[in-house]
């Protein structure tokens, strides 16, 4: 067991503590924290039969339920409080409880706090997921027992006291997550940052502050990764306490990881060959130079090659579902920003007809028209930001002469049935919705699992 914990636990034991938010993270945290001896009572602004056997449950174990839409007005007199991730430190209820005397904290805070195991810590704009989840397999390959959470995964918190110091824990971290950090990962890395989450944070200045905190506390020899090609990322090597490795997929990086004329590179030996590797894409390309910079002192260079010859991708990352009368059907659900689906559709050959809209971030798409418009063939809407996309592919219309079909639908049985009957011998439908699922659908998971069903059903 790692010794510092035994601080948290002597910590939160009889402590009044509030957990706000009782989704898939915070249920094991609220279990967790009530096995340690704490007097738990949990937020949430969902109903008693909302929350269904959840609530029935925690009722039964003596926790505390604070439930409905005002249930914010009632986070007074509590010494511990654990918000979700999305929940600002700068609310209202957070500000008063802070003022009252309460430590506030997250379920992650605490966990990168307190583990015991070596951390590697993904963030980034686009690609955390698949980054991810390339540096776990690249160190269970090599033989440690790997541990994935954040974003990803499971909740980690509620298993510390299994963890080994000698295992490897992986995690992707949002910039929410991020926002309150005052510790950071031993190995932390940014695979790229563009507008993203403007729905929540204030400003693209906030967004990138937020992800800072990956690395703004690491020592002396922790090391951060950094990509070389884009200039926010690359900016941050002046920030840095410790080492820095680079990755690019344009230039010689040296002391880092590059791509070059077919070939990936690390400290200027070959990893592999581009042709070997299974999942296609120079976005990809990045993912695995990104990685190797990461996992370069614990994994070694015939292990990573092994990783990137077998790995074929993460569920809802531009998944083949199935083919049906010659059309090629992908889901790519987890594609949420503009920038995600960009590189999912160049990785095309032909034009494709792409299914997106979803919820508003409140980040821009014009990039998705302006550079996007040569591999789409027909572009079909759905969700809160269907209006939104058509008129930046309107833009493009008025101002270069360039016109893009577009079809507007309510659902996505309706977006999928559409798709089937523009389809032709050879084509392919993507759903990559550059947006959030939350209008429709609680996450990506469920949006994609949905637009899979659907396909499959198909006649």
């Amino acid at each position: 067991m790692n010794r510092s914990f035994s601080r948290f636990k002597e910590f939160i034991k009889g402590k009044n503590t509030a957990v706000v938010g009782i989704g898939i993270s915070n249920i094991p945290l609220i279990n967790y924290l009530v096995s340690l001896g704490a007097r738990v009572t949990a937020f949430d602004k969902k109903s008693f039969d909302q929350l269904g056997q959840t609530a029935v449950d925690f009722e039964k174990k003596g926790i505390k339920l604070v439930l409905g839409s005002d249930y914010l007005d009632k986070l007074v007199g509590y010494q511990v409080i654990f918000k979700t991730p999305s929940m600002r430190i700068d609310s209202d209820a957070l500000v008063n409880a802070k003022r009252q005397g309460a430590y506030i904290t997250s379920e992650m805070e605490e966990f990168v706090k307190y583990c015991p195991a070596k951390v590697y810590g993904i963030t980034g704009s686009d690609g955390k997921t698949t980054t991810t989840t390339i540096i776990s397999k690249m160190l269970k390959q090599q033989g440690y027992k790997t541990w994935v959470g954040g974003n990803i995964g499971n909740p980690l918190f509620s298993q510390i006291e299994e963890i080994n110091e000698n295992d490897r824990v992986v995690l992707e971290l949002s910039s929410f997550q991020l926002m309150t950090m005052d510790t950071s990962p031993q190995v932390s890395l940014v695979t790229n940052l563009s507008p993203n989450h403007l729905d929540i944070h204030k400003s693209m200045e906030e967004y990138i502050e937020a992800k800072k905190n990956i690395y703004k506390y690491q020592q002396k020899d922790d090391l951060l990764v950094l990509n070389q090609d884009n200039s926010i990322t690359n900016s941050m090597e002046s920030d840095s306490k410790g080492k820095v490795m680079k990755f690019s997929r344009k230039n010689i990086v040296e002391n880092g990881a590059y791509y070059k004329d077919g070939v990936l590179y690390l400290l200027n030996k070959e990893a592999c060959k581009y042709e070997d590797i299974v999942l296609k894409g120079m976005h990809n390309v990045e993912n695995y130079l990104a990685a190797f910079c990461a996992v370069k002192d614990d994994v070694s260079l015939e292990n990573m090659k092994q990783v990137a010859l077998s790995f074929n991708g993460v569920e809802h990352r531009n998944e083949f579902v199935r083919e049906l009368n010659g059309v090629k059907y992908y889901n790519d659900s987890i594609g949420t920003s503009p920038t995600r689906t960009l590189a999912t559709i160049s990785v095309y050959d032909k034009p494709v007809i792409l299914i997106a809209g979803g919820y508003d971030k409140h980040i821009p798409f014009e990039p998705l028209a302006e550079k996007g418009y040569k591999k789409i063939k027909t572009l079909i809407l759905l969700g809160l930001t269907k209006d939104k996309i058509k008129a930046a592919f309107d833009k493009l219309k008025e101002s270069k002469n360039i016109e893009v079909p577009i079809v507007i639908v309510s659902s996505l049985e309706e977006a999928v049935n559409k798709a089937k009957s523009l389809a032709v011998e050879g084509d392919t439908v993507i759903l990559s919705p550059a947006c959030a699922s939350f209008d429709m659908f609680p996450n990506f998971e469920a949006r994609g699992n949905r637009f899979k069903s659907i396909v499959n059903d198909l006649k």
